[in-house]
Order: structure tokens, then C-alpha cells, then sequence
């Protein structure tokens, strides 16, 4: 039986591939207040700038080609049950090959109703526009996990994380909750594994490696 490793993945990994992060220096928030773009009320008061944020982000990252980090997490499922929790919303590790992909923060390429949350779309193309309407007639939103919105996922990311034999954290600084708080799930005897340029601080524990690298040379 394959011992499960569970991986956290963040907005590090994604832009290794060219996907803009929102936080570093040139990052996305610098032109946009973050609550204009990624909250209920900014969807409120202009739905367009939202949409049209958001058809920037799947234009770039329909370019955007999966790195040797998201290759090499495919490529443990030879010996591993592998378990991706991911914070980012691009495709790239379902691209690279990963089979089990848990997306906290919503799924860039698909939309859903705005009138009923369990209505959700794929996307084939990178625009959605003010007009576009679910089968019920109400005007499509990204799938996103907007701030101060609950996050679906969470309960599956934590069942995940405390069934893990071995946990690993790529590419995310640790700060960003309730995904954050993830590693104090992780039993005392699971090693973790943490891969980054910029090394997340964590209590220190038995079984802590830590790689500061990028998660494309990192990883492999």
C-alpha cells in the first residue's frame, strides 16, 4: 500500500510558469484594490472590472505551461498516493498529470450561478462577460473563493492533511488562512518537507526538512 503524501501548494509554484502572484512586488493587487476585484462587494458595485480581471487571468494562464515542480509532483504518483491541496486557481498541476487535485480558492476556467452556488460551468474559452447566464437565467460569476467568502473545500483539505504519511509545503509563505493553518493538522511523526526560495516560517518539530529553493529545481 502507497503511503499518502499530501502536498499544500501556493502562488510560488504557479510563478515559475509566469502566472502573476498577488503579492510580490509587481504583483496583481498593485494596480487593483483588492476588494474592488475579489470580494461580494466589489462584484456588487462593478461587475465588469471583476469579470474583466478575471479574463485577464485565464488569457495569461492559458498560456502558461505546467514547471518541472508541477512534473515532478505528477510524477511521484508512481510511487505515492499523492494529495495536492492547492491555493491557486490555475489548471497546472491537473496539466502536469496530478490525478487528485483539491482547489481551495476555486477553479480559474470555470463559472457559476450567481443565483445558485451548485450550478457550475466548465470554461472552453478565457472571457466571461455581463450577459453570460446560467441554465436559470441568472448572470454567471467566476468560481472563485472571494475574501470574506467561506472556503468549500476546507473540510476535504483537512481530512486530507491528517491522513498524511508524509506533508509537504510548496511555494506558499504560510500566511494566507484558513489554508495556513493546514500544517497544525499534520501528526507529530509526519515529516514535513518545505520547498521555497523563501522559507515559510514553522514551529519547529522532529522530522522538519527544509529545501529553500524553487519549487522547480526543489522538487525534482
Amino acid at each position: 500500500m502507497k503511503k499518502r503524501l499530501v502536498v499544500l501548494t501556493g502562488a510560488g509554484i504557479s510563478a515559475e510558469s509566469g502566472i502573476a502572484t498577488f503579492r510580490d512586488a509587481n504583483g496583481l493587487w498593485e494596480s487593483h484594490d483588492v476588494m474592488d476585484v475579489a470580494s461580494p462587494q466589489g462584484w456588487r458595485k462593478n461587475p465588469e472590472l471583476v469579470l474583466d480581471f478575471y479574463n485577464q487571468r485565464r488569457k495569461n494562464a492559458h498560456k502558461a505551461q505546467p514547471n518541472q515542480g508541477h512534473k515532478a509532483l505528477a510524477e511521484l504518483e508512481a510511487d505515492f498516493d499523492v494529495r495536492i491541496i492547492t491555493q491557486n486557481v490555475d489548471d497546472l498541476h491537473e496539466r502536469a498529470g496530478s490525478s487528485n487535485v483539491v482547489h481551495l480558492h476555486g477553479k480559474l476556467f470555470e463559472s457559476r450561478s450567481t443565483l445558485d452556488p451548485n450550478l457550475v460551468y466548465t470554461m472552453q474559452d478565457w472571457q466571461l462577460n455581463v450577459g453570460d447566464k446560467c441554465e436559470r437565467g441568472s448572470q454567471l460569476r467566476p468560481n472563485i473563493v472571494w475574501f470574506g467568502e467561506p472556503v468549500p473545500m476546507m473540510e476535504l483539505a483537512m481530512q486530507e492533511t491528517m491522513q498524511a504519511d508524509i506533508f509537504m509545503v510548496v511555494g506558499t509563505s504560510l500566511v494566507v488562512y484558513p489554508a495556513a493553518g493546514l500544517v497544525d493538522l499534520v501528526d507529530a511523526d509526519v515529516p514535513i518537507f518545505l520547498v521555497d526560495p523563501n522559507l515559510p516560517l514553522i514551529r519547529q518539530r522532529q522530522n522538519l526538512y527544509k529545501y529553500e529553493a524553487k519549487a522547480s529545481i526543489g522538487l525534482p
